[in-house]
C-alpha cells in the first residue's frame, strides 16, 4: 500500500495530438505559442512540460524536427530548470480502407519505429513518452507491437533519455513487465495511466488503485484523466500515491461550461487541488534531483540573490 506523496510533480501537457482549434481558441499551435504555454505552466508550478508540435498553418499534428527544435530552443533560452518530455505517440495510427481492410486508408500515420523517435535522438530531452497500447481509438486502431516498442526503446536508451511509459489498460502493464524482465527497460520506471479513452482504462478510483497495484513496487506513476475526468484524476492520483498532470491535451474546460483560458490556468487549478489534499507541488529543480537529471545551469532570466 503506497502512502500519499507529500511532494507532487506536475506535468503540463500543453497541446497534444487530438485536441483541435475548433474545440478551444486557446490551444497553442505555433512553436512560439507552444513554448510560451510551457513557460507559463512552469510559472504556475509545472515541473515537466509534455510537448507535441503542430503545423502552424493548420493546427494539425506534426512530427517535424524543426518545430521541436524551435520549441526546445525557446524554452531553454528562458528556463533551464523545466524538465522537457517529448511525445513519441504520433506515427502509430492505422485506419483500414473501406474496400480492403488490410490496406491503409486516409488518416493512417503508421511509420517506422525509429522515425517516431528521431526527434528524441536529435534533441535528447530529459524524458520522452513510450506508449505500450495497441487498442481501438474511435473508429481507428493504435498499434504499438512489442517488437516496435523494443525498437523505439533502444533508440531512447542510446540517447540517454528516460522513457515515461504510457499505459492505457492492464494488458499494457503486462507488456511493461515483460520489457523489464528482458532488460529492454531498466531502473525504476516512470509511468502514467491514461484514463477516459473510450476503450481503455475508465476513470475511477478503482481503476487507479488496480493499475497502481500491478506496477513494480519502485515505479512512480501519474493518473491522467481525459475530458471531464481531468481534475478528478489529479485528486485521485495524489490520493493513491502518484503525481499529477493537466493541460489542454487532456481537457479544454477549467470548470463546467468554462473554457480554460490557458495551460497555466489549468496548472494553477491542479496546484490548488494538490494543496487542498495536504501535499505540495514539487519545483522543477527538486524534480530534476529526484529523477537523477543534471542541472542545466542558472535560468537566463534569474538574478543573483
Amino acid at each position: 500500500m503506497r502512502n500519499q506523496l507529500s511532494r507532487i510533480m506536475v506535468t503540463a501537457a500543453v497541446t497534444g495530438n487530438l485536441t483541435t482549434p475548433d474545440q478551444t481558441p486557446h490551444l497553442p499551435v505555433t512553436p512560439e505559442e507552444i513554448a510560451e504555454a510551457c513557460l507559463g505552466a512552469a510559472e504556475e508550478g509545472a515541473a515537466i512540460a509534455h510537448i507535441h508540435v503542430r503545423e502552424p498553418g493548420t493546427g494539425k499534428p506534426s512530427m517535424k524536427l524543426e518545430y521541436y527544435q524551435d520549441v526546445v530552443a525557446r524554452i531553454r533560452a528562458r528556463n533551464r530548470s523545466l524538465i522537457l518530455n517529448l511525445t513519441t505517440g504520433p506515427g502509430g495510427r492505422f485506419v483500414p480502407s473501406e474496400e480492403d481492410p488490410k490496406v491503409a486508408g486516409p488518416g493512417t500515420t503508421l511509420m517506422r519505429p525509429e522515425d517516431r523517435v528521431a526527434h528524441v535522438a536529435a534533441l535528447r530531452p530529459e524524458i520522452c513518452t513510450l506508449d505500450l497500447n495497441t487498442m481501438n481509438s474511435g473508429g481507428q486502431v493504435v498499434i504499438n507491437t512489442p517488437g516496435n516498442v523494443r525498437r523505439m526503446a533502444s533508440v531512447i536508451r542510446e540517447a540517454g533519455v528516460k522513457p515515461e511509459i504510457e499505459l492505457f489498460d492492464s494488458g499494457d502493464i503486462a507488456l511493461l513487465q515483460d520489457l523489464i524482465a528482458d532488460g529492454t527497460l531498466t531502473g525504476p520506471q516512470l509511468t502514467s495511466f491514461v484514463l477516459g479513452v473510450k476503450y481503455g482504462f475508465q476513470p475511477s478510483p478503482e481503476s487507479v488503485i488496480y493499475a497502481r497495484n500491478l506496477l513494480p513496487a519502485d515505479a512512480a506513476f501519474t493518473a491522467i484523466g481525459i475530458g471531464r475526468a481531468a481534475f478528478a484524476m489529479v485528486a485521485q492520483s495524489v490520493l493513491a500515491g502518484g503525481h499529477a498532470r493537466t493541460g489542454l491535451e487532456d481537457a479544454v474546460f477549467l470548470d463546467r461550461g468554462v473554457l480554460a483560458p490557458s495551460n497555466a490556468a489549468m496548472v494553477a487549478k491542479a496546484r490548488r487541488i494538490i494543496e487542498s489534499l495536504g501535499s505540495q507541488v514539487m519545483p522543477a529543480a527538486e524534480a530534476r534531483d529526484m529523477l537523477g537529471f543534471p542541472a542545466l545551469g542558472r535560468d537566463p532570466s534569474s538574478r543573483p540573490s
